[in-house]
């Protein structure tokens, strides 16, 4: 697994501040992030791939530095969006797939072949012509998914991406995530979908309030909003 640090980590907008004092070192398999909207957990997670770069501190992963090399961040971290047509691009399901790997040094016949083995591995294989804006928001949220898997980042960082779904679509979610190999940190407000994560950070007003086992930092949440 990467290791992802942030050390004295602050954020403000204007003069509002978002992140204060976060210290932290992430290495498990699957991390959980929750909290009230706004306490500051889509901040934190997109300064995992340097989308938001910290105001005062530094976030590393394996020892790359966001500020200074971002780009080599973002082929380490893959990041998904709440709203999945903000990722969808092209107006196929396969060109979108394959949108991903355009600065890819590889031949035509590569690309295929891994648009192939993304679109059979999320469950879009009957799909491959379809055009995107028709396509259900389960298979939207799989579509964006898929294109940011078939970069094989070492890190998948997704920041609410069960919120616009349905009861089915968000277990088809669930069940997804939970067969991928790579380091996945889920920024959620789906409590039971974290049942089986590894650690759970909950955040509050921009402090990590909460840091261990899925359960002890669901109680602690729970007691928050209580």
């Amino acid at each position: 697994m990467s290791v992802i640090r942030f050390e004295g980590v602050e954020h403000s907008y204007g003069e509002r501040s978002v992140l204060a004092g976060v210290d932290l070192t992430l290495s498990e398999h699957r991390i959980g992030v929750i909290g009230a909207n706004g306490g500051g957990k889509s901040t934190l997670a997109r300064m995992i791939n340097g989308l938001v770069m910290p105001s005062t501190g530094q976030v590393t992963v394996d020892g790359l530095d966001t500020r200074k090399k971002g780009r080599d961040v973002r082929r380490k971290v893959g990041f998904v969006f709440t709203d999945p047509n903000h990722q969808i691009i092209m107006p196929t399901v396969a060109e979108d797939i394959e949108f991903s790997l355009r600065r890819r040094k590889m031949s035509k016949n590569e690309r295929a072949v891994l648009v192939d083995e993304a679109l059979d591995r999320f469950g879009l294989s009957g799909h491959r012509e379809h055009p995107t804006h028709l396509l259900s928001g389960g298979q939207k949220q799989l579509l964006a998914l898929a294109a940011v898997m078939v970069t094989d980042p070492d890190v998948l960082v997704a920041d609410e991406p069960t919120t616009l779904l349905d009861l089915r679509n968000t277990r088809m979610i669930a069940e997804t995530f939970a067969r991928l190999p790579q380091q996945l940190i889920v920024v959620t407000h789906q409590l039971d979908l974290l049942n089986t994560f590894d650690r759970v950070l909950v955040i509050d007003e921009g402090r990590v309030v909460a840091d261990g086992a899925p359960q002890s930092s669901i109680d602690h949440y729970r007691t928050l909003v209580g």
